[in-house]
């Protein structure tokens, strides 16, 4: 009895390998393609169709047409987005994170000023927050 492998070579399943990642690249290229068609505000309603059609009738020629077209704007899209995401994280991380350090010191000498703790409860509360 013959192991199954031998009537598969070795070239084979590595030809397959390639063929197999050769369509899921196509694919995200596809699925790539049209994420940014539809996330763009310069392109009219009739454009995008247009750019559609393409790409499901002829999807390699369409696909690569588009990506040599709009490669470059396609680029800085990705780009812009990702710094805005950035700074959405950066403005969420200061709105929790609280005002820091000088802040919190000034709030304690407030307290201070008014009365409302003593000079070893301020001490306290400006090591905290040097801490």
């Amino acid at each position: 009895m013959l192991p199954v492998a031998a009537e598969y070579p070795l070239l084979n399943i590595i030809w397959t390998m390639f063929v197999f990642f050769g369509f899921v690249l196509w694919i995200s290229l596809i699925f790539r393609a049209f994420g940014d068609l539809f996330g763009r505000e310069d392109v009219s309603g009739w454009g995008k169709a247009g750019w559609s059609l393409l790409i499901v009738l002829v999807p390699l020629f369409g696909v690569l047409l588009y990506l040599l077209t709009q490669g470059k704007g396609m680029a800085e899209r990705q780009v812009a987005a990702g710094k805005r995401a950035q700074g959405e994280f950066d403005d969420y991380v200061r709105n929790v994170a609280g005002d820091g350090t000088a802040s919190e010191i000034a709030k304690a000498k407030e307290l201070l000023d008014s009365g409302a703790i003593d000079a070893g409860e301020f001490d306290r509360l400006k090591a905290s927050a040097l801490a």
